[in-house]
Protein backbone atom coordinates (compact mmCIF):
# COMPACT_ATOMS: atom_id res chain seq x y z
CA UNK A 1 0.00 0.00 0.00
CA UNK A 2 1.28 3.48 -0.62
CA UNK A 3 2.70 5.61 2.12
CA UNK A 4 0.81 8.48 2.84
CA UNK A 5 3.14 12.00 2.33
CA UNK A 6 3.03 14.64 4.53
CA UNK A 7 1.06 17.54 3.88
CA UNK A 8 1.77 21.37 4.73
CA UNK A 9 -0.79 22.85 6.39
CA UNK A 10 -1.41 26.55 7.86
CA UNK A 11 -1.00 27.07 11.85
CA UNK A 12 -4.57 27.68 12.24
CA UNK A 13 -5.78 24.62 10.66
CA UNK A 14 -5.47 20.95 10.28
CA UNK A 15 -5.25 17.87 8.48
CA UNK A 16 -8.83 17.39 8.20
CA UNK A 17 -9.80 20.99 7.53
CA UNK A 18 -7.28 20.95 4.69
CA UNK A 19 -8.59 17.92 3.35
CA UNK A 20 -12.12 19.56 3.37
CA UNK A 21 -10.85 22.50 1.96
CA UNK A 22 -9.42 20.40 -1.10
CA UNK A 23 -12.26 18.64 -1.50
CA UNK A 24 -14.78 22.19 -1.31
CA UNK A 25 -12.33 23.56 -4.26
CA UNK A 26 -13.15 24.07 -7.50
CA UNK A 27 -11.53 25.37 -10.48
CA UNK A 28 -8.61 25.73 -8.61
CA UNK A 29 -9.49 28.70 -6.36
CA UNK A 30 -8.18 26.90 -2.64
CA UNK A 31 -8.70 31.03 -1.19
CA UNK A 32 -12.50 30.82 -2.10
CA UNK A 33 -12.66 27.34 0.02
CA UNK A 34 -10.61 28.47 2.31
CA UNK A 35 -12.89 31.55 2.92
CA UNK A 36 -15.90 29.52 2.93
CA UNK A 37 -14.53 26.92 5.74
CA UNK A 38 -13.40 29.95 7.88
CA UNK A 39 -16.76 32.03 7.54
CA UNK A 40 -18.92 28.96 8.35
CA UNK A 41 -16.53 28.26 11.44
CA UNK A 42 -17.76 31.45 12.67
CA UNK A 43 -20.69 31.27 11.75
CA UNK A 44 -20.63 27.99 14.21
CA UNK A 45 -19.07 30.34 16.83
CA UNK A 46 -21.99 33.06 16.46
CA UNK A 47 -24.41 30.65 16.75
CA UNK A 48 -23.18 29.53 20.31
CA UNK A 49 -20.57 27.10 19.58
CA UNK A 50 -18.17 27.16 21.85
CA UNK A 51 -15.10 25.65 19.82
CA UNK A 52 -16.02 25.12 16.11
CA UNK A 53 -13.12 23.31 15.31
CA UNK A 54 -13.64 20.60 17.40
CA UNK A 55 -17.65 21.13 16.47
CA UNK A 56 -16.27 20.49 13.00
CA UNK A 57 -14.45 16.81 13.72
CA UNK A 58 -17.29 15.79 15.88
CA UNK A 59 -19.66 16.58 12.55
CA UNK A 60 -17.58 14.44 10.53
CA UNK A 61 -17.21 11.89 12.87
CA UNK A 62 -20.58 11.63 13.26
CA UNK A 63 -21.22 11.07 9.43
CA UNK A 64 -18.59 8.66 9.09
CA UNK A 65 -19.85 5.21 8.11
CA UNK A 66 -18.90 1.86 9.85
CA UNK A 67 -19.19 -0.36 6.83
CA UNK A 68 -20.53 -0.06 3.60
CA UNK A 69 -21.55 -2.68 -0.25
CA UNK A 70 -19.14 -3.75 -2.03
CA UNK A 71 -20.40 -5.29 -5.29
CA UNK A 72 -18.68 -8.55 -6.30
CA UNK A 73 -19.23 -10.64 -8.77
CA UNK A 74 -19.95 -14.51 -7.79
CA UNK A 75 -20.95 -17.05 -10.02
CA UNK A 76 -22.14 -15.57 -12.80
CA UNK A 77 -24.11 -13.09 -9.74
CA UNK A 78 -23.19 -10.03 -8.37
CA UNK A 79 -23.59 -9.19 -4.53
CA UNK A 80 -23.64 -6.69 -2.62
CA UNK A 81 -20.88 -7.66 0.31
CA UNK A 82 -21.00 -5.74 3.54
CA UNK A 83 -17.20 -4.52 4.13
CA UNK A 84 -15.68 -2.34 7.02
CA UNK A 85 -14.63 1.28 5.96
CA UNK A 86 -10.71 1.95 6.43
CA UNK A 87 -10.51 5.19 8.13
CA UNK A 88 -9.03 7.13 5.96
CA UNK A 89 -11.86 6.55 3.13
CA UNK A 90 -14.35 7.32 6.36
CA UNK A 91 -13.46 10.86 6.31
CA UNK A 92 -13.05 11.40 2.34
CA UNK A 93 -16.79 9.96 2.21
CA UNK A 94 -18.13 11.89 5.34
CA UNK A 95 -16.44 15.05 3.62
CA UNK A 96 -18.04 14.55 0.37
CA UNK A 97 -21.49 13.72 1.93
CA UNK A 98 -21.60 16.74 3.72
CA UNK A 99 -20.50 19.00 1.06
CA UNK A 100 -23.15 17.65 -1.05
CA UNK A 101 -26.15 18.05 1.28
CA UNK A 102 -24.94 21.69 1.77
CA UNK A 103 -24.57 22.23 -2.19
CA UNK A 104 -27.94 20.75 -2.50
CA UNK A 105 -29.70 23.32 -0.18
CA UNK A 106 -30.78 26.30 -2.34
CA UNK A 107 -31.11 30.39 -1.76
CA UNK A 108 -28.46 31.12 0.74
CA UNK A 109 -24.54 31.22 0.97
CA UNK A 110 -22.31 28.34 0.94
CA UNK A 111 -21.17 29.33 3.95
CA UNK A 112 -23.96 29.18 5.77
CA UNK A 113 -25.18 25.97 4.26
CA UNK A 114 -22.41 24.57 5.30
CA UNK A 115 -23.04 25.48 9.01
CA UNK A 116 -26.18 24.11 8.47
CA UNK A 117 -25.11 21.17 7.73
CA UNK A 118 -22.36 20.62 10.73
CA UNK A 119 -24.81 21.83 13.05
CA UNK A 120 -27.55 18.77 11.48
CA UNK A 121 -24.51 15.78 11.43
CA UNK A 122 -23.81 16.80 14.75
CA UNK A 123 -27.50 16.64 15.87
CA UNK A 124 -27.85 13.07 13.78
CA UNK A 125 -30.08 14.86 11.04
CA UNK A 126 -29.95 15.86 7.94
CA UNK A 127 -29.01 14.68 4.34
CA UNK A 128 -25.19 13.75 5.10
CA UNK A 129 -26.36 11.89 8.26
CA UNK A 130 -29.43 10.38 6.35
CA UNK A 131 -27.08 9.01 3.14
CA UNK A 132 -24.74 7.29 6.53
CA UNK A 133 -27.81 5.68 7.91
CA UNK A 134 -28.88 4.45 4.82
CA UNK A 135 -25.44 2.79 3.76
CA UNK A 136 -24.89 1.37 7.26
CA UNK A 137 -29.26 -0.10 6.64
CA UNK A 138 -27.76 -1.68 3.00
CA UNK A 139 -24.75 -3.30 4.80
CA UNK A 140 -27.37 -5.04 7.76
CA UNK A 141 -29.73 -6.03 5.13
CA UNK A 142 -26.89 -7.59 3.16
CA UNK A 143 -25.10 -9.09 5.94
CA UNK A 144 -26.14 -12.40 5.07
CA UNK A 145 -23.84 -12.29 2.39
CA UNK A 146 -20.80 -11.47 4.82
CA UNK A 147 -18.83 -14.48 4.13
CA UNK A 148 -18.46 -14.03 0.60
CA UNK A 149 -15.92 -11.09 1.58
CA UNK A 150 -13.03 -14.25 1.66
CA UNK A 151 -13.55 -15.37 -1.83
Amino acid sequence: MAQKRATFTPANSDELQEKFINCMMQRGKKSTSRSILKNTLQILKEKGHKKPQEFFHLAIKNVSPQVEVRPKRIGGSIYQIPVEVKPYRQNTLAIRWIINAAKARKGIKMAQKLALELIDAVNESGEAFKKRDNVHKMAQANRAFAHLANF
